[in-house]
């Protein structure tokens, strides 16, 4: 009996220390958590302790620097909307962001804090560059619904609504509509149609979600939204590409997320300090 209470504070301890929005923890330091990094030391593909850096590049210069224990790109671009707030007096206009900062959360977000949408969802380059997939008639999206609102298939067969379906751990309270098909025996779409399904075949939908996707895909092909990416992918790729190929800073040195940021703003204000001196340089030589 004792051994399990002690195992049971042991437990207590450990949640205690990893929180409510992580499920690891490094025992060196306690605000990292285990991640799949890209410059793996060790050469074995194996799972080390890390923060999620993130950096807001305007007009080259880093303007805010951020340090989270989120393994997903995702979690952290609130909290790092909210730091520029409280620096700069307001919101971005234009958060031009990759793939890994499209979700239902982030885009709400912008609604209520008046940004636009630019941050590509997952299936965003395979949306707008794939024909054959964007397209494809088997895709739910892409059913056209009768004089009731229902889903009709392919083989003229109603998608009947069964329940929704509540999205796990999602802040805003998001849902996914589910249907299924009414009969997929003898359709002779069917091995097209369900590739992965057996028996009728079920698709989950999400209008205000689809309605966030079409925005962002209208906003980033339009010539504004060209321009922004095409800047982002200058400015902010090259901002972490200088510092750590240039700079080699490929690794933190410090434990613990308060000095980790710290070292953060260090090497933030030598690249400032690089970037701004290079301007005058060349403003000097135009002149």
């Amino acid at each position: 009996m004792q051994g399990y209470l002690e195992r049971l504070k042991n437990y207590a301890t450990h949640i205690a220390i990893c929180g409510e929005v992580r499920n690891s923890y490094s025992k060196t330091d306690h605000d990292a958590t285990f991640m799949r990094v890209k410059c793996d030391y060790m050469g074995n593909d194996q799972l080390l302790p890390a923060y999620n850096m993130q950096a807001v590049v305007c007009d080259e210069y880093i303007a805010v620097k951020d340090a989270k224990p989120h393994a997903s790109d995702m979690e952290c671009f609130a909290p790092l909307m909210e730091k520029f707030k409280e620096i700069y007096g307001s919101y971005p206009k234009y958060p031009v962001a990759d793939a890994g900062y499209g979700s239902y959360n982030n885009y709400l977000y912008c609604e209520e804090h008046g940004m636009e949408k630019y941050m590509k969802f997952t299936m965003f380059e395979k949306e707008t560059k794939d024909a054959r997939y964007h397209t494809s008639p088997y895709r739910a999206e892409n059913f056209r619904r009768d004089e009731e609102g229902d889903l009709i298939c392919p083989n003229n067969r109603k998608f009947v609504f069964k329940y929704n379906k509540h999205v796990y751990k999602n802040r805003y309270g998001r849902t996914e509509e589910v249907y299924e098909c009414e009969n997929c025996a003898d359709c002779p779409y069917y091995s097209e149609c369900c590739k992965k399904a057996a028996g009728n075949r079920t698709v989950r939908l999400n209008c205000e979600l689809s309605s966030f996707h079409q925005e962002v895909i209208d906003n980033l092909e339009s010539i504004h939204g060209a321009l922004l990416c095409m800047n982002r992918s200058i400015q902010s790729e090259g901002a972490f590409g200088v510092m750590k190929w240039d700079r080699f800073y490929k690794r933190l040195f410090r434990r613990g997320e308060k000095t980790v940021i710290l070292e953060f703003i260090l090497i933030s204000c030598g690249f400032n300090l690089y970037k701004y001196h290079n301007k005058k340089k060349r403003q000097q030589k135009a002149a």
